[in-house]
């Protein structure tokens, strides 16, 4: 279905995908074909196919009483399937319907009958709206069907309703929902008998000789960017680009006058505060940081501090009842409370057999912070987000957990404005910052070291196929990423004020 991981298509030269890459550009369907073996695996691709996959599984639910073309052994197999039951005058859904034309081969996600003798197509994502890309997706399935004589009434982009609400178990009516495309993508459709042609000759050549840019990132980040930029000109140590939120314009200006590296780029150019201290820094090599500056911005952080961090998961598919599509919910959290006398309490919670998560999240949150002192996250505003969508799911649990989303106080803006090391390269992750100040205590010895590494761990521990040995070691991996985070946030705060006691 869609945004699924691509299914074989060597034998019959191009695909739907394989348009799609050489409109992105020709190059990377070149290398796709001919070297592979150069593509590097992209973050989060993972993350993304496993929800399409849901999303596929529940596009054909909902529209019941099909037939599944099954792609194995042979998708020459698929193609005869699909023709034997269109032939035979089939009038009820084909999910996976398999056509030819031109060499191209398309896989409709779900094929329905329409009229007497038409058929509405509808071409699953799993995003939240119509993106460009997917224009080109159906207008390449609108061109194969329609030369293959299938009679189109309908073409549509079936995507989620992001304001559908799961209110029963496993009713998924209304998760999805169609923008109906048809006669936009037959202006692209007409044409794609030239676009076919072009990136068949193109394939058939040696490798394209295209420079590197924007396109490299849009609508996918490109597998082969660690190989297109071999052969280019190395990039300044310092790129102008490390300033954070630095307009592409300024870059451009500077540019224009031969400047490149951030070293070079006269300190009265730069308008912004921020800005000058990390030009600054980055010159001198010398770290800005103001101890009594941070020391006052967090007087008032009450004891006990709570160091708090969540870790969520964003179903696609929303799995329990309240929640809805690409909802943060929370399933694990680590918090270390510092009391007056400078000592430290680790106390966590973790939920990863697949089960709603958010109550014993919620009560165990309660026992943890109490009612007293204040809750230091980094960028609050997220775990303050993840307590409110805990406040409106457990209306019993809501006065406890709003009083709690009040006592959020946030690290990262105090972090921003008084402590920079060049090495965070313009950013103030807390992956960046932790290592410029407690080097021992970076994130590369662990086997969840990020969000989408710790997601990816949580829908391998829920499923059905996941032993409990391995269940067992990944919940150790997310104790630990977790419990990492936190007890950053602590050391951050004491160096950034001058102490050094460590915890």
């Amino acid at each position: 279905m869609g945004d699924q991981q691509p299914k074989g298509d060597s034998v019959f030269g191009l695909s739907k995908s394989r348009i799609t890459s050489f409109e992105q550009c020709p190059k990377k369907l070149w290398l796709s074909v001919h070297k592979r073996e150069l593509a590097e695996t992209q973050a989060g691709s993972e993350l993304r196919f496993s929800g399409g996959n849901e999303v596929g599984d529940i596009a054909c639910k909902l529209s019941p009483g099909g037939v599944m073309i099954e792609a194995q052994p042979d998708l020459k197999v698929a193609l005869k399937q699909t023709s034997e039951l269109i032939a035979a005058g089939h009038r009820a859904p084909i999910y996976e319907a398999t056509f030819s034309h031109d060499g191209v081969l398309i896989q409709a996600d779900v094929l329905e009958p329409a009229g007497k003798s038409g058929w509405r197509m509808a071409e699953v994502k799993s995003s939240t709206g119509v993106k460009d890309y997917h224009l080109g997706d159906l207008a390449t399935q609108v061109w194969v069907l329609e030369h293959c004589g299938i009679e189109l009434e309908a073409a549509a982009i079936r995507h989620i309703d992001n304001s559908f609400v799961l209110s029963t178990p496993n009713d998924y009516r209304g998760l999805l929902k169609d923008a109906p495309m048809l006669e936009e993508v037959r202006q692209i459709a007409a044409l794609r008998g030239e676009v076919v042609a072009s990136a068949r000759e193109m394939l058939a050549g040696s490798e394209p000789s295209l420079s590197m840019g924007a396109h490299c990132l849009k609508p996918f980040s490109c597998e082969f960017q660690a190989y297109c930029s071999k052969d280019m000109p190395p990039p300044p140590e310092w790129p102008i680009d490390v300033l954070p939120r630095v307009s592409r314009s300024f870059v451009e200006e500077m540019a224009k006058n031969g400047i490149h590296d951030l070293r070079d780029v006269p300190l009265e150019a730069l308008k912004q505060e921020q800005h000058r201290i990390v030009h600054q820094s980055t010159v001198s090599g010398v770290t800005y940081h103001d101890p009594v500056a941070v020391a006052h911005k967090t007087k008032e952080w009450g004891f006990p501090r709570h160091y708090l961090d969540f870790e969520t998961i964003a179903l696609p598919v929303p799995a329990w009842i309240g929640a809805k599509p690409y909802q943060q919910v929370p399933f694990q959290f680590s918090c270390h409370t510092e009391l007056t006398d400078g000592s430290i309490v680790h106390r966590s919670f973790l939920s990863i057999d697949g089960s709603d998560p958010r109550r014993q999240c919620a009560e165990a949150l309660i026992e943890c912070v109490g009612e007293a002192g204040s809750i230091i996250a980094y960028n609050a505003s997220f775990e303050r987000s993840c307590v409110k969508g805990l406040a409106d799911a457990l209306a019993d649990l809501s006065p406890e957990l709003t009083a709690i989303a009040e006592r959020f106080v946030d690290l990262l803006p105090v972090a921003q404005a008084h402590y920079y090391h060049a090495d965070q390269r313009g950013s103030w992750s807390i992956k960046k910052v932790l290592p410029t100040i407690a080097p021992d205590l970076d994130y590369s010895d662990l086997e969840v070291g990020d969000g989408v590494a710790a997601q990816l761990a949580w829908l391998e521990a829920r499923s059905a196929q996941c032993t409990p040995e391995r269940r067992a070691q990944i919940a150790g991996f997310l104790e630990t990423y977790c419990e990492r985070d936190t007890r950053a946030m602590v050391i951050l705060l004491r160096r950034m004020t001058g102490a050094t006691e460590p915890i």
